[in-house]
C-alpha cells in the first residue's frame, strides 16, 4: 500500500489552444477537460493505473463539486470532512507544449479539520510501505504541518512505520528537511535551489547531484531531483544516478513530476535497485508529458526506448 496525502486538492481545468497563447486577445479553445487534481491525488491515480495498491487521503466537503470529478476518475480515496471547497487551477497549453498555469490558493482549514486530517493519515499508514505528502499547503496551515504528520506517523507505528516521501516546495519543504528527516524528497531544480540557497550553475545534472549530496544522508535519506526535459537525478547514501528521457512530443507538463514520483515508488515497492527506480521515474514522467491535461499515464503509455543510467 502507498498512501498519498493532498492537503490542498484542486479541480484542474485544462484548456488546449489551437495556437500560441495571445495575452489580451480572445481565443477559441480546441478542447478542454477537468480532472481531480492535487499532487498526491495525481500520484495515487498513476499508481492505481499501474495496478498498485494506493489510497489518496484528502479533505473534502460533502457538497463540494470536486467529489463528482474525483469519483469519475475512480481514484481510491479516503476523504476527511471539512467545510471549505477545493480550489480550482486553470492550465492553458498550446500545440508546442508551452504551458501556462493559474493556481488558486484554496480554503483555509480550521485547527480541528487539520487535526482530523492528521488522524486519518496516521490511521491509513498502518501497514503501508510509503506515505507521500505532496503539494502546497492552503493559506493558514503552518509551514511545519508535513513535519508534524511525519512525526505523528512514526510515533504511532514505531519500527513498523512506513517510509515518508515529500513533494513540496518553499517553507513546507524546508521545515521537513530541517526537522523530519524524510526518506525521500522530490524537488525540481528550482525547488532544490530555493531549499539550499545554492545556484545550479554549469551542468545542471552535475549541479543537482552535487547539491543533493549535501542533503543526503544527513538531512534526507534520498532525493529524486526532476529536471524537466533533461531527465532526473537520484541521490542516495550509496551514490548518485542520472538519466534523460527519450524524445517526447510534449502535450502538457502538468503532473509530469507527480508521475515521475509515482514511477519511482512503483519500482521501489517492487524491489528494484536505485538505477531501475530512476528509469521508472523517467518513463512515467515522459509518458505524462505526452498526454493532455493531468491524465495519468497507464503502462501502455510508457516509452519503451532504452534509458541509459549514468552513475555520477
Amino acid at each position: 500500500m502507498i498512501v498519498t496525502v493532498t492537503v490542498n486538492p484542486s479541480l484542474d481545468r485544462t484548456i488546449v489552444l489551437g495556437g500560441p497563447l495571445q495575452p489580451g486577445a480572445v481565443q477559441a479553445a480546441a478542447s478542454t477537460r477537468e480532472d481531480a487534481g492535487g499532487k498526491g491525488i495525481n500520484v495515487a491515480r498513476v499508481l492505481d493505473a499501474a495496478g498498485a495498491d494506493a489510497l489518496a487521503v484528502l479533505p473534502l466537503a460533502a457538497d463540494d463539486p470536486f467529489a463528482v470529478v474525483l469519483r469519475a476518475g475512480a481514484v481510491p480515496a479516503c476523504t476527511v470532512p471539512v467545510d471549505g471547497h477545493c480550489r480550482a487551477n486553470v492550465t492553458i497549453t498550446d500545440p508546442a507544449g508551452v504551458t501556462t498555469k493559474l493556481n488558486l490558493p484554496g480554503a483555509t482549514p480550521t485547527v480541528d479539520e487539520l487535526a482530523g486530517l492528521e488522524e486519518a493519515v496516521v490511521a491509513a499508514a498502518e501497514g503501508a510501505r510509503w506515505v507521500v505528502l505532496a503539494g502546497s499547503l492552503p493559506p493558514g496551515v503552518p509551514d511545519d504541518f508535513y513535519a508534524h504528520v511525519i512525526d505523528a506517523v512514526r510515533t504511532r507505528w514505531g519500527a513498523a512505520a512506513p517510509r515518508m516521501a515529500v513533494d513540496a516546495s518553499g517553507p513546507a519543504l524546508a521545515a521537513v528537511v530541517e526537522h523530519a528527516h524524510p526518506d525521500l524528497i522530490k524537488p525540481n531544480d528550482d525547488e532544490l535551489a530555493e531549499l539550499t540557497g545554492q545556484v545550479l550553475d554549469g551542468d545542471l545534472t552535475e549541479a543537482a547531484a552535487r547539491i543533493g549530496r549535501a542533503l543526503v544522508p544527513n538531512k534526507v535519506a534520498s532525493a529524486l531531483v526532476t529536471l524537466g526535459g533533461r531527465g532526473a537525478v537520484l541521490v542516495t547514501a550509496d551514490g548518485a544516478y542520472a538519466a534523460v528521457p527519450p524524445p517526447t512530443r510534449v502535450r502538457s507538463t502538468v503532473g509530469a513530476g507527480d508521475s515521475s514520483l509515482a514511477g519511482f515508488l512503483l519500482a521501489e515497492s517492487r524491489g528494484a535497485d536505485p538505477a531501475a527506480c530512476l528509469v521508472s521515474a523517467i518513463r512515467h514522467g515522459a509518458a505524462a508529458a505526452s498526454l493532455p491535461g493531468t491524465m495519468a499515464p497507464r503502462p501502455g503509455d510508457l516509452p519503451t526506448a532504452d534509458i541509459p543510467v549514468a552513475h555520477l
